[in-house]
């Protein structure tokens, strides 16, 4: 993650991506210089700038017991997360589908949220190469687009707006997909911590960036609806908004996590009859 020094240093194209403070990771973050990138006044440059911006914030942060490990796909899969949102975040997109945080086989593997690595590579169509975290557990290695392990929630996420939708174009045109928080988190033996399992100053303290965030994105965007994708980020959206004073419309719809025993028993039928009374299958179908 970028200390304050370092978003400046990129801002002024000073950085290369073989400089030190990418790494040794020569996907990293791109040489600004060559392409202006922030300079720019699109909703995808906007929406990147934010996602640095908060880099720079959490590379201030330290996380003890139970958190061993922490993984920020958007330091090492920047290459494809960068692909997909200057593929699909665009002008008038009023709907925002937020997650909470990255799955060890989805995000963390591809940096494309919900990332199940078939759905990205197949139907989203992103490319790039994806580097590896500079401390890794030797269970949760990152192999990046050659993951061959599917990510449930990705694939049930992606899969029901592909049948839904039929073509990318249909998706993208209203609606943008996005996590609340970037860093994933495992304990000593690998295990998945989710931010609220962090001790409780840690979890404030990460959060509160990534509310910020969030309301710099929202207003990136343009939205006029926030769906929380599960009940934490509902949550979480619906506090940082209103705090900030942003009016946008936040609703929620079920997680599609397999240890939610009511998913399994049929996601896609719940989640669309949800998103049918929120008038977004109207907007996606028509």
């Amino acid at each position: 993650m970028q200390s304050h020094h370092d978003v400046q240093r990129l801002e002024n194209g000073t950085v290369s991506q073989r400089d030190p403070l990418l790494g040794e990771d020569p996907t990293g973050l791109p040489d600004l210089a060559a392409d202006q990138l922030f300079n720019g006044s699109t909703v995808a440059s906007r929406f990147l700038r934010a996602e640095l911006e908060l880099n720079a914030r959490l590379r201030t942060l330290s996380f003890g017991k139970p958190v061993r490990y922490t993984y920020n796909p958007l330091e090492y899969a920047w290459d494809t997360h960068r692909c997909y949102v200057e593929k699909y975040c665009q002008e008038g997109q009023s709907v925002l589908f937020l997650g909470m945080n990255p799955g060890p086989f989805g995000m963390a593997q591809t940096g494309v949220p919900f990332g199940e690595v078939k759905a990205v590579r197949g139907w989203l169509e992103i490319t790039g190469t994806v580097g590896r975290p500079a401390e890794e557990h030797p269970k949760r290695r990152i192999v990046g687009l050659d993951c061959t392990q599917s990510e449930v929630s990705g694939a049930r996420f992606w899969g029901f707006f592909q049948e839904l939708c039929g073509e990318t174009h249909n998706f993208f045109r209203h609606c943008f997909v996005h996590n609340l928080c970037p860093l994933i988190f495992m304990s000593e033996s690998g295990k998945n911590l989710t931010p609220p399992e962090l001790p409780a100053a840690e979890r404030d303290a990460l959060l509160s960036c990534c509310d910020s965030a969030l309301c710099q994105v929202v207003t990136a965007l343009g939205v006029s609806m926030v769906i929380g994708v599960g009940k934490l980020a509902e949550q979480r959206a619906r506090r940082a908004l209103a705090e900030a004073g942003i009016t946008v419309r936040v609703e929620g719809i079920m997680h599609p996590s397999p240890r939610n025993p009511l998913a399994n028993k049929g996601w896609a039928n719940i989640v669309r009859d949800k998103l049918d009374n929120l008038g977004v299958v109207s907007l996606l179908t028509s």
